[in-house]
């Protein structure tokens, strides 16, 4: 296959504690889409911004805003883009908590505030144990998303965002149940999920809040379903995220992220999305 592919890795600081695994995953892709035959050019966010390429198609890690723009002037030109520029922007926490409450996937209750005004008067779950995380791109510092088990805490944590510059924050309620993870690529049969506290793999460590895992039934081809659904809603091939199985088998979906590590299953993954890929510039 005579193409020539760009690719671009996730600047560092996008990678909090995950730097070898978001490299691991992106390496093994070039080597994939190479064996296929396709001419891969890699690039940083750093070099990417600077650079005008000649490409048929990029595939990316990028985080960074300023490379999320230019991704998606590439795309509104024709050059086809995987994952999205706007499908990553999307998954950033203000945006992907909108647009799952406006699909009804299945998700914590949730409110979203500006950091420098006071908390909404008249919501009940917002004095029991919350969650209070950054909403204008990914968590980068552990700070960003922070378990807060009396309400009033809430406040100087806004506070905090605010002095940070960050100018919204997403509450979302605790769930009580097993966390789990799940990682998938559209448009194959790859779709993976996991206990995360049984594989040690946490960037930083928050998943101890639930505790140990019960073990819980649920229905997977509807956890399938839902994370498809998301997938397209948000406008991402390549993705993983989380939910949490509560004792009478419901799953909702908590986060919801574009191209992460796969470090527990990234062997399986690679060919998929170099599956992916090469549809996607065929397509």
């Amino acid at each position: 296959m005579n193409v020539k592919i760009a690719g671009v890795r996730r600047g560092n600081r996008f990678s909090p504690n995950s730097v070898g695994n978001d490299t691991v995953i992106f390496n093994l892709t070039v080597e994939h889409l190479r064996k296929k035959g396709c001419e891969v050019t890699e690039y940083s966010e750093d070099e990417f911004l600077q650079t005008t390429m000649e490409a048929d198609m990029i595939f990316n890690m990028a985080r960074d805003m300023k490379s999320l723009r230019k991704l998606q002037r590439l795309e509104d030109a024709g050059v086809k883009v995987v994952n999205s520029g706007y499908g990553i922007e999307n998954c950033t926490r203000e945006k992907m908590t909108r647009l799952l409450l406006a699909h009804d996937i299945p998700h914590p209750k949730s409110v979203i505030v500006r950091t420098d005004e006071q908390l909404p008067q008249g919501v009940e779950w917002l004095a029991n144990s919350c969650w209070i995380k950054r909403g204008d791109v990914h968590a980068i510092y552990s700070e960003d998303v922070t378990y807060v088990q009396v309400g009033e805490e809430a406040g100087q944590i806004l506070q905090n965002f605010a002095s940070r510059g960050i100018p919204s924050a997403v509450i979302n309620e605790h769930l009580e149940g097993d966390l789990i993870k799940f990682y998938g690529v559209e448009g194959t049969d790859f779709f993976q999920w996991m206990y995360p506290d049984r594989l040690n793999h946490s960037k930083f460590g928050l998943e101890a809040v639930n505790g140990d895992v019960a073990g819980y039934s649920f229905d997977l081809e509807l956890l399938k379903e839902y994370c498809s659904r998301v997938a397209h809603i948000l406008n991402i091939h390549i993705y993983g995220g989380d939910g949490v199985v509560d004792k009478n088998g419901k799953v909702r979906i908590i986060d919801f992220n574009d191209w992460p590590s796969f470090a527990v299953c990234r062997n399986e993954a690679a060919p998929a999305i170099t599956g992916c890929i090469i549809e996607n510039l065929l397509s």
